[in-house]
């Protein structure tokens, strides 16, 4: 028998579940670890894209675990420590909110995916990590973003949700198993199961949360788009049934990896081609240049500069040693958690997300895990490709149709089949209270009705007379600001922000001096493994 073949995924979910349906399994199930990172431009009272230094007084970008940039000096990345309680982490992102807004002068936090106006592409500053080698290269690899794909495209903000079973569930997977693979192949080999299955049903994600139907002109006036878009009185761009154009061609793409078809079927096959996909030369971005007159432009013409280029609507991780990549990481010890990237910023709740998506994301993980899960061939990743697109760009016509194994079902049909099987999950996590069937029930009626989806709502509000998107959001924006502003943080929370934000900063300052290398030498140094 192939090892990978365990005894639990020829059970059905239904009799897994039985299994797992005591106080022991229950509470395995319960010990789920979760973290978020939620990304956010700074805004200046006009509307803006903000083009001063990221505050001093939030600590140093380079070093902070709880608050840094992504790829502009203005796109804030707030940063939540893993927790195994909902009510703790939303908290606790409430709280890095709180204290972020405290430091930002008059400026706002943009609450939606799809950037503000911005007139210029010149405006969007890169962020800056100090003068360490690591800070350069972090630098250097945004600018090499901009020359392969502008800089607009890479403002986009959007939530990741870090996902993770407990020990405890993995060991009751593992007594049920023939135990052929060792604890850590099996962990590894049931994470990619949970994501081939992620993959075959992630259209659900934006169609439930996606939240960007609509945009400023501005994000399209100079890149030019095919995409049928209508424009309202008010000069905004929409698609009608639209959920989310983040997730489309339009938004956080790179049609240089479409040809990469790396692997899910397995650890040892998703980082052979990983590896491949890092050496792999591109003549697209070649003409860009690596170092021109004395001034580096990117860090190497591959079609992958570093493995976080690699756009994927998840990610297999294992935290980082220092100075590790993320191949290496997971290769010496094996998948440690997934990270879901298919999540707009959600525009109803001030720090772009809430409790009963946490809730629904964690009976859909839960569900792709324990599900049997087969391997997937390129006939059936350009069928979930191809659903994926359907959904961003049409998700809320009653009439879509989805392909599945090849045979057309209907979006809502195959939507409320999967809310049916999660029923039986939620009644597992609900030990005190309804709160997970209460998510059930609140984004069943969004499969119900569109008009209850998050895009759904966001038109609705920009079609009141005389709104436009750009005015909606900016409310939002000062809203939220007002409210975050006034949350109560006690002396002791307050104190240990302002003393992670020092120590940061001395922590960057340490790490500059510590550098001993020339920059083309680190550089060289890092990328040794690949220019073999």
């Amino acid at each position: 028998m192939n090892p990978t073949k365990e005894k639990v995924n020829l059970k059905s979910l239904n009799a897994l579940l039985d299994y797992l349906d005591t106080d022991a399994g229950r509470a395995a199930l319960a010990g789920i670890r979760r973290g978020i990172e939620r990304e956010a431009l700074r805004i200046t009272p006009e509307g803006d894209l903000a083009r001063d230094d990221h505050p001093k007084a939030l600590g140093s970008a380079l070093t902070h675990s709880r608050i840094t940039t992504d790829y502009s000096e203005s796109l804030l990345e707030f940063i939540t420590p893993v927790s195994d309680s909902i009510d703790e982490l939303l908290q606790g992102l409430t709280l890095t909110h709180a204290f972020s807004l405290r430091h930002l002068g008059e400026q706002q936090l943009w609450p939606v995916s799809m950037p503000c106006y911005v007139g210029d592409e010149a405006d969007i500053r890169v962020a800056q990590y100090g003068s360490s080698n690591i800070g350069r290269m972090k630098t250097l690899y945004r600018k090499g973003l901009t020359y392969r794909y502008g800089a607009l495209m890479q403002i986009i903000s959007g939530v990741h949700f870090n996902f993770s079973v407990s020990a405890e569930l993995w060991n009751l997977l593992y007594e049920r198993s023939y135990k052929l693979l060792s604890l850590q192949d099996f962990i590894s080999e049931g994470y990619f199961g949970l994501i081939r299955n992620y993959r075959r049903i992630m259209w659900l994600l934006p169609y439930l949360f996606g939240a960007s139907p609509a945009l400023c002109h501005s994000f399209v006036q100079e890149r030019g788009t095919e995409l049928p878009f209508k424009r309202t009185a008010e000069g905004t761009l929409y698609l009608p049934y639209a959920t989310s154009l983040r997730m489309s061609d339009l938004g956080y793409t790179n049609q240089e990896q479409d040809n990469l078809n790396i692997s899910y079927n397995s650890l040892d096959e998703y980082l052979s081609g990983f590896r491949a996909a890092i050496h792999m030369p591109s003549e697209k971005f070649a003409r860009i240049g690596v170092k021109v007159d004395g001034e580096y432009r990117q860090l190497n013409d591959n079609i992958l500069q570093i493995e976080n280029e690699f756009y994927a609507p998840i990610r297999a991780k294992r935290v980082t040693r220092s100075g590790e990549k993320p191949s290496d990481a997971l290769a010496r010890g094996g998948v440690e958690y997934i990270e879901v990237r298919a999540l707009d910023v959600n525009p109803f709740s001030p720090v772009g997300i809430e409790a009963s998506q946490i809730r629904f994301l964690d009976l859909f993980l839960l569900y792709c895990l324990l599900s049997p899960s087969a391997s997937c061939d390129l006939k059936q990743e350009q069928e979930v490709s191809a659903n994926l697109n359907q959904v961003v760009l049409d998700g809320r016509n009653p009439e879509l149709m989805l392909q599945r194994n090849g045979v057309p079902v209907a979006l809502k049909t195959w939507a409320s089949e999967i809310f049916d099987a999660l029923e039986k999950l939620a009644a597992l996590l609900d030990t005190s209270g309804n709160a997970y069937h209460d998510a059930l029930v609140q984004w069943r009626a969004a499969v119900e009705d569109p008009a209850k989806t998050l895009s759904g709502r966001v038109m609705a509000a920009i079609s009141e007379p005389g709104m436009s998107h750009s005015r909606w959001v900016m409310g939002l924006a000062c809203e939220y600001g007002q409210y975050l502003r006034g949350y109560p943080l006690t002396e002791q929370q307050l104190a240990d922000y302002q003393q992670e934000a020092q120590v940061s900063l001395a922590r960057q300052v340490d790490i500059e001096a510590a550098d001993h290398l020339s920059f083309d030498a680190f550089l060289d140094d890092y990328f040794r493994d690949i220019r073999k």
